[in-house]
Formats: C-alpha cells, structure tokens, sequence
C-alpha cells in the first residue's frame, strides 16, 4: 500500500509502543487466584462445563488452583484443550462458560473470573511444568495437516498422544494461525502465541512445513494417495469487499491484512493513518480499531451499518474500543470512497434506521462524509472453496460438509475449524481439532484391529 501525506510509521516512541502493546489484561497473582477460586461453588452438574465447547471440568481446575494443586489443574483444563492457554486470552469467556456461571442469579451478580483462572493455571505449567502428556509408542500411522491454526494444533497434538506421526503444512513461516497472525497484539503479548505452539510441539512426533500453498504445492488427493489421513484446518482465507466505488485507492485495506502486517513487523514500521475509519461490527473491527488508536492514529472511527445489538463484537469488546478512544457510529452503510486529487479523502455514508418491515432501510438521499485517509475492512470473511476444485468434497452455504465425526465426503479427509460449519470461535476449532483427531485414531483402529 503506498504512503500518502497522512499515512505513516513511527508516529509513537518505543516506550510508547511498548506500553500500549503489552498484556491488556495482566494475570492474577497466585493469591488472587486462590481467592477467587474459593468463590466457586464447584457445582455438580455445573452450567459453565455445558457452555464451554471443549466440555473443560471448570469446577474440578478450580478446585485444584484452591488447594494449590496447580499441576492437577493445568492438566484437567489441558487434556480437554490443549489450548487452554490461547482460549482463556481470547476467547469471549463473558458470553460462554462466565455467563452460565451461577453466582450471576445471586444479589452481587458477579461470575467466577473463569477466563483469568484458566490462563493462571496454563500459564504455570508452561512456566513449571513443561508437557503435561507423554506420547504413545509409534503407530507408524501417518497424518497430514493442511493448517497450523488451532483446529489443526489441537488435532495434530491428540494424534502424537496416540503414537501416530504428523505432518502440518501452512501457508505461513510460522505455525499458530489466527493466534499468530489474525489476534490483537495486546491479547497474545509477548509472543505468546509462539510459545504455546513450542510448548504444543513438544509431544514430539510432529513435524512442521511453512510456505506450502494448498492448490499450488499439493492438492487433497494428492495427500490422500501418501498419507493414511487428511484433516484440513484452512480456515477463511477469502474477504469481503464493499463493492463501492473508490475501494481501489491507497489507504484502503483489508483488516485481516493489517492486522497480520502488525503482528508479522516491527511495529515502529507499520504505517497507520492520522484518521482512520473502520467498517465493520465484529472482534476483527475492533481489534484493527483499537490497535491503529495504539499505533498513533489521532482519530478513529469505528462504522458499523446496523444497531449495537446486531454486532457480532461482544459488548465487553465494544466497550474495549470506546475505552481505548475509538468512536463507534451505528446505523450507517457505506456508499462510496471519497477521492481528493486521485488520493483517499475520506468515506461516504448513508443514514439507516428499521424500516417498517423490521429490515435495516438506508437512506441514499440522507448522507454523511468521514474524513479519512486509511480506510479499513472488516465486513467478514469467506471460505475459499479453489483449493478444493475437482475434490470429492461437498462444499454447502460457503463451508466443507462434514458428518459427526469430522469426516469430509471424501474418504479419509476430515475438516475442523472456521471452514465448517459452526461457531467461527478458537474453542471451537480445537474442539473439532481434538473430536478429529479421535475418530482418525478410531479408524486406525477399527482398521488394525487393534
């Protein structure tokens, strides 16, 4: 993207930057832990295991953090998430497993902080304890994992476990997927996301290939024919456009893109703009928003084309970016890009409201400009299905078809993650990552009679 006037890097100090990408939310010291921990009611049937899709027994970890057990609860939150670490930093434990939570239907009205316990106990083994697991003899049973994001770590890691041999391959040099490249800096600090994979890896038993382009370097069938199994972890890699006129000028960019080239350089490099609008109402939108603020943007307008309660963002994010001086617009649709001299000036909106039918209505007649001179777009992402031409494997309302076991239409493929159908939630991908894996190994088994 080219640098206009009032696009540039460096617009903050190093100390400036590293204070505003550090942890954004500091861990509980152990005594904080344990108070809390004391809190919990340790519910028999508890409602937060229910809400959680990973199925973690959160009263029993929590039990353990109380009696110092810290081992015993790293691995009861480990053995059902092997990125325990990871989802307790991102995940949107408010709207899981912390809303069930019965404490929130007594008079104080306040839930067992789930998310912070979780991230204190899986931070102490990484810190103390190393691997948890040990891997079983070798099955000389061997498996291709075409992704490094969490549905494809969780699903290599309880493959090791079971003694068979793996393979990732990534389009990207490093593994970690969206945690690696796609997650809000300050949520993943101190290059978190690396050191979780180094910590998953250690297992043994699992090999990982950056740089490999599926439908370039390899294809499924291809795979099949020298593998025993495939599971495809490849996400969305598709984004949506505006489809209005001007999206071609400098200035305008994807998101996702920005947000990779944030998390991938040496953030005094990354150019950001003095005014900068974002489109669109989910955690991608906030997390550009608030790290372009971070960067050194003056001004920063958060755009979203319907009411606060349609955005996909959780409301704790939503308030994250006003906390952090983001403006958030509502009930306004992009209509055009607004050109000063060939260079990006700003973005034009229409006004919306409910029509009488109950549907978003804009009024083309009743418009607003936006200063800007970088434009970000977080409308959503698509599955991009050109990998997978002349495959056997269905493909339905934009993502793979799988059965309950993960099993694609082709034989021996499996899918998991933001590419099926689904929450699109990193708890959600490692659970279909680790279910995968389980039916992979029950086939062997099945296969071997053993």
């Amino acid at each position: 993207m080219s640098q206009g006037p009032d696009i540039a890097p460096g617009r903050l100090s190093d100390v400036e930057l590293a204070l505003n990408f550090s942890d954004a939310h500091p861990p509980l010291t152990h005594a904080q832990a344990v108070v809390e921990a004391d809190r919990c009611f340790y519910c028999y049937d508890a409602p937060c295991i229910e809400a959680c899709p990973t199925s973690i027994d959160i009263p029993r970890f929590i039990r353990a953090i109380a009696t110092d057990n810290m081992a015993g609860s790293a691995r009861t939150i480990l053995e059902s998430n092997i990125l325990g670490g990871s989802c307790a930093r991102v995940c949107p434990t408010e709207i899981l497993c912390e809303q069930k939570c019965v404490h929130n239907m007594r008079e104080e009205g306040q839930p067992i902080r789930i998310g912070m316990l979780q991230r204190h106990a899986t931070d102490w083994q990484m810190d103390h304890g190393g691997q948890p697991f040990t891997r079983a003899p070798a099955t000389g049973y061997r498996v291709v994992i075409v992704g490094a994001g969490p549905a494809g770590l969780a699903c290599a890691h309880r493959l090791a476990m079971h003694g068979h041999d793996v393979i990732i391959v990534d389009r990207h040099i490093h593994a970690g997927g969206l945690n690696e490249y796609g997650v809000a800096a300050y949520k993943l600090a101190d290059d978190f996301a690396r050191r979780e994979v180094d910590f998953l890896l250690a297992i043994g038993g699992i090999s990982f290939v950056g740089g490999e382009v599926l439908g370039r370097d390899m294809t499924v069938a291809s795979l099949r024919r020298k593998y025993d199994a495939v599971f495809l972890a490849v996400g969305l890699a598709g984004v949506r456009s505006l489809g209005i006129e001007g999206e071609d000028l400098d200035g305008v960019m994807n998101a996702v893109d920005f947000i990779e080239g944030l998390r991938s350089a040496n953030r005094r490099t990354v150019p950001v703009g003095r005014r900068v609008v974002v489109i669109g109402g989910g955690n991608t939108a906030v997390d550009a928003a608030v790290q372009a603020r971070r960067l050194g943007a003056e001004d920063v307008i958060l755009v979203y084309r319907r009411g606060a309660e349609n955005m996909s963002a959780t409301t704790v994010e939503r308030e994250w970016a006003q906390t952090n001086g983001v403006t958030v617009k509502l009930w306004a649709a992009p209509v055009r890009l607004v050109a000063r001299d060939g260079v990006l000036a700003g973005i034009e909106f229409a006004r919306g409201r409910i029509g009488p039918d109950g549907r978003p209505a804009y009024d083309q007649d009743n418009t607003f400009v936006l200063e800007a001179d970088m434009v970000l777009k977080a409308v959503g992402q698509t599955f991009m299905p050109d990998p997978l031409n002349g495959e056997s494997i269905a493909i339905s309302g934009g993502r793979i078809m799988v059965d309950e076991t993960g099993q694609t239409t082709m034989q021996g493929v499996y899918a998991g993650g933001d590419c099926t159908p689904g929450e699109d939630l990193t708890v959600a991908a490692v659970r279909d990552g680790r279910n995968a894996a389980e039916a992979i190994n029950a086939a062997y088994l099945a296969a071997t009679g053993k």
